[in-house]
């Protein structure tokens, strides 16, 4: 009954035109306007359609070319398989001799599908598949999947930028704690303090951020912060819990926890100076005391802790040891000195 009298309500096209007939040009871009801006996406679309048709059927043109989400993910699968089992470095018949030397054009081709599987109603085919990839670029600056001596650099791939692309997707469509836990173990794992390419020179390393640089704007509040911290601390738990069922020699398990902290310096800094004298200054004592982190990295926040709560002692200990460790970290020795803190006779000169 209330489909049918609203029906009945609604003008008809000569009722239309009369209302619309006394109103002058400005008036009637007022009333499209308010339309355009209040309306649901559809009507906006429509809109945006009538006054521009020919972007309307390029963009329509566009999304029916657009490679399908799950063949992307299942092409991107393929692709990340074939090079950790060093197919790309020859010796393999499932990669043709001239797709060898061409890899770095599949795998630019690669990223920018899954940018258009991000932008589907349904982002989950995407969201995975450019996980798949940033993991495979994140291990090329150690391992030798193709033949480059630098392959970030030659495929021209800004690592940064796509986890930009990919965590600004996962926010719009996730509930904040979903996303916190998802891109923390994300951030923990991609995280790199000298970027993704093997030598940090050239074209493409110049244009790389940190990944706490492009997390930073996501998060807006202190709440946001506290939640993501809670979820972060959570991801070293898990790779604390894991660490004695991977057998590796005391040695290499020590460079790794140290190259973690080192990596997640940055982030560390951050974390100091958003959660510091507030209720979440706990998690800062969890992260500088975590099992997962090791070396004069996270002494380094430890001390800054100390120092913020007037623990000055603490802090000129703390400083002198990360420069014992370290001597050539100008860092460290800025620190050292502006608390005063004794330090090696080298670093004196």
């Amino acid at each position: 009954m209330r489909e049918n009298a609203l029906h009945m309500e609604r003008l008809d096209r000569k009722q239309f035109f009369a209302k619309l007939a006394p109103l002058d040009r400005d008036q009637v871009g007022m009333v499209l306007w308010n339309l355009y801006w209040r309306g649901t996406k559809d009507v906006r679309q429509r809109i945006e359609s009538q006054l521009d048709p020919e972007q309307a059927r390029r963009s329509r043109a566009a999304l029916e070319s657009a490679p399908d989400p799950q063949e992307t993910l299942d092409e991107v699968g393929e692709f990340v398989t074939l090079a950790r089992s060093g197919a790309y470095m020859g010796g393999d018949r499932r990669v043709k001799p001239s797709e060898r030397t061409r890899w770095r054009f599949t795998f630019r081709r690669l990223i920018k599908d899954c940018e258009v599987a991000l932008a589907d109603p349904d982002p989950t085919p995407g969201a995975r598949a450019m996980e798949l990839l940033v993991d495979l670029a994140h291990d090329t600056k150690g391992t030798y999947y193709f033949r480059s001596e630098d392959p970030i650099e030659a495929a021209r791939i800004v690592i940064s930028d796509e986890v930009e692309v990919l965590w600004s997707k996962l926010r719009s469509q996730m509930d904040f704690d979903s996303f916190a836990r998802r891109s923390s173990r994300q951030l923990v794992r991609w995280e790199s303090e000298f970027g993704w390419t093997r030598t940090g020179f050239g074209a493409v390393a110049e244009k790389e951020r940190t990944l706490a640089q492009v997390l930073k704007p996501l998060l807006p509040t202190r709440d946001a912060w506290l939640t993501f911290a809670d979820r972060y601390l959570e991801a070293l738990d898990a790779l604390a819990s894991a660490a004695p069922r991977q057998r590796h020699d005391g040695w290499r398990r020590d460079f790794d926890l140290q190259e973690r902290a080192r990596n997640l310096g940055e982030w560390h800094s951050m974390l100091l100076e958003h959660l510091f004298g507030g209720d979440g200054e706990d998690r800062l004592d969890r992260l500088v005391g975590h099992a997962a982190l090791r070396g004069p990295e996270v002494t380094f926040v430890a001390a800054r802790l100390a120092q913020r709560r007037g623990d000055l002692p603490t802090a000129r200990r703390m400083a002198t040891e990360m420069v014992q460790q370290q001597p050539g970290n100008r860092d460290f020795l800025a620190f050292a000195q502006e608390l005063g803190a004794p330090l090696p006779e080298s670093s004196r000169r």
